[in-house]
């Protein structure tokens, strides 16, 4: 039956347009117009966030460049870097997986304030990070008079101890990732797994592991890249020792006071590596928005 109101679809191959919504033209005109009063503050926001990078990479010493960056003071440093944000890349993803899967499928009592906790170094001051890792792993520390006592091993001013301050204040960059993949993931393939006679760790290694893998690479690229640009703890954890403890944010804060184009040379390496981390989480993020 037919209403008197409606229309017969057309029998001449084309499609009848629909009513169209009030307001087309000033729809378009809201979505695609930008208010003064927002457009000046965001140019000026954009200037003071891209000007100072310009400014660096116009006052680099692009004659002296190569010389810079191939003495071995600056390679012991750059090495060094590498080196140890490596590691705590490693460390955080040997203990920072297994606790953002516990932050994402596990209800327990307090798992807020848990995650408040994980998240702290965040926000935490690095310095601060610093000496709450010498309060706790200092030779005078809550655990690491037991260490030096008992193993005699002693992390302050070490290479070790810069692998440990950088995967603090790295390791959460990863757990939020992760745990956020984790909660965006199926858990019913967990549960199908379980029903098929898997252990819950068996599970997590053959089901949920592929399944978050692109989350998880996303968090260690993300902590590597904060490792590798890791100063306040480190310096007051390990210490600033050349070749042993000194990273290339030490070195920029050296070579700031004695040769302001070293240190602007180093600054653009790191600049460097930062863009290439963007670069290749540009996908994720694109697909995220």
């Amino acid at each position: 039956m037919t209403l008197p109101t409606d229309k017969p679809p057309a029998t001449d191959g084309t499609l009848r347009r629909g009513p169209r919504s009030p307001g087309g033209p000033r729809l378009k005109h809201l979505r695609t117009g930008v208010p003064l009063p927002l457009l000046i503050p965001a140019l000026i926001g954009l200037a003071f966030l891209i000007v100072p990078l310009i400014a660096l990479v116009a006052r680099t010493p692009w004659h002296s460049l190569p010389a810079q960056l191939t003495s071995p003071d600056v390679w012991q440093a750059l090495r060094l870097s590498l080196i140890c944000a490596t590691l705590a890349t490693g460390v955080s993803l040997v203990v920072g997986v297994p606790l953002a899967w516990l932050l994402a499928r596990v209800d327990f009592p307090g798992r807020g304030l848990v995650r408040a906790l994980v998240t702290l170094p965040l926000v935490l001051p690095p310095v601060v990070g610093g000496v709450a890792l010498l309060m706790a792993l200092g030779r005078n520390g809550i655990v690491g008079r037991w260490l030096d006592e008992w193993f005699g091993i002693t992390l302050p001013f070490t290479t070790a101890g810069v692998v440990l301050a950088e995967a603090f204040v790295a390791m959460p960059f990863l757990v939020i990732s992760v745990e956020g993949t984790l909660r965006a993931a199926d858990p019913r393939y967990e549960e199908a797994a379980a029903t098929l006679g898997a252990s819950r760790f068996t599970a997590f290694r053959r089901v949920t592991l592929p399944l978050i893998a692109p989350g998880i690479a996303a968090g260690a690229v993300l902590a590597w890249a904060r490792a590798l640009g890791e100063f306040g703890a480190t310096i007051t954890f390990a210490g600033n020792f050349p070749g042993r403890t000194q990273t290339m944010p030490l070195a920029v804060y050296l070579a700031l006071q004695s040769d302001p184009e070293a240190a602007i040379a180093l600054s653009l390496v790191l600049l460097a590596v930062s863009i290439a981390v963007l670069a290749g989480l540009r996908d994720r993020w694109m697909r995220a928005g």
